[in-house]
């Protein structure tokens, strides 16, 4: 995580006064942790690794991928087998979906510069026609990543669930409901979404997938042990030999 942008605490002061119900999110929960993710390839795949699965199960995939050798990078994930996916935790769509990724940033069709320059629309709409990218990775992915202000993810589910704790809503929002709510959020309905957020993890006392452990650092894997710790074989005087001729049983 990362310290408030200027522009975000301005937009969030903008948000209380637009939406009174979001003023009392901070004030219970804490000060909004900045947290981001990395641009292009690796923040795509992050988002794939949370699809549709609780952020336990998605932190320790991403653990276990990121951790993979080659695995973050588009050419790298490539040469990786089905075994080695699947090691990671990958499910079949997983893999399906990562591979289709990987093919998008190898060939050109998706880049990190091209997508900065684009409006969220149309990086969304370069995002999903990608197999298995869904409007909800791509907007997440911009939100993260880019930091973008005025995406907003409106099929999450934990946007969705303290957008109706905080509006007094009998049921969560669908996401057609939920946009048309978040319409008078406008410009910052991202952070918006990250107050969402915050009141979610304080309310349920779950995690933020990027709350949990990441992917060790190289220099944290375990390497091959040195030679002078590898077990050194007896040497032959000190096996056994046969018994003597004293030492047998008497018929």
């Amino acid at each position: 995580m990362t310290a408030l942008p200027e522009r975000a605490r301005t937009g969030l002061d903008a948000l209380v006064i637009a939406d009174p119900d979001l003023a009392g999110i901070e004030p219970a929960a804490g000060p909004l942790p900045w947290r981001t993710r990395p641009r292009g390839f690796p923040g795509l795949l992050q988002a794939i690794m949370a699809q549709q699965i609780s952020n336990a199960a998605a932190s320790s995939i991403w653990r276990r991928l990121a951790a993979t050798e080659g695995a973050l990078t588009p050419q790298g994930l490539l040469l990786l087998d089905d075994e080695a996916l699947r090691a990671a935790g990958l499910s079949r769509p997983k893999m399906a979906h990562s591979r289709a990724l990987a093919e998008a940033f190898a060939e050109g069709r998706l880049d990190a510069a091209a997508l900065e320059a684009m409006d969220d629309e149309q990086a969304i709409a370069s995002i999903v026609a990608v197999r298995g990218m869904g409007r909800w990775t791509a907007e997440v992915y911009l939100l993260f990543a880019h930091q973008r202000i005025d995406v907003f993810p409106a099929g999450d589910i934990a946007v969705a669930g303290a957008a109706a704790s905080i509006k007094g809503l009998a049921a969560r929002p669908g996401p057609v409901e939920l946009r048309a709510l978040a319409e008078i959020w406008r410009p910052y309905r991202a952070l918006a979404a990250r107050l969402l957020w915050h009141h979610w993890r304080f309310l349920t006392g779950r995690p933020a997938m990027d709350d949990l452990p990441g992917p060790p650092a190289v220099d944290d894997l375990p390497g091959p042990p040195a030679v002078d710790d590898l077990p050194v074989p007896p040497a032959v005087d000190d096996l056994p030999g046969p018994p003597a001729v004293d030492d047998l049983p008497v018929a």
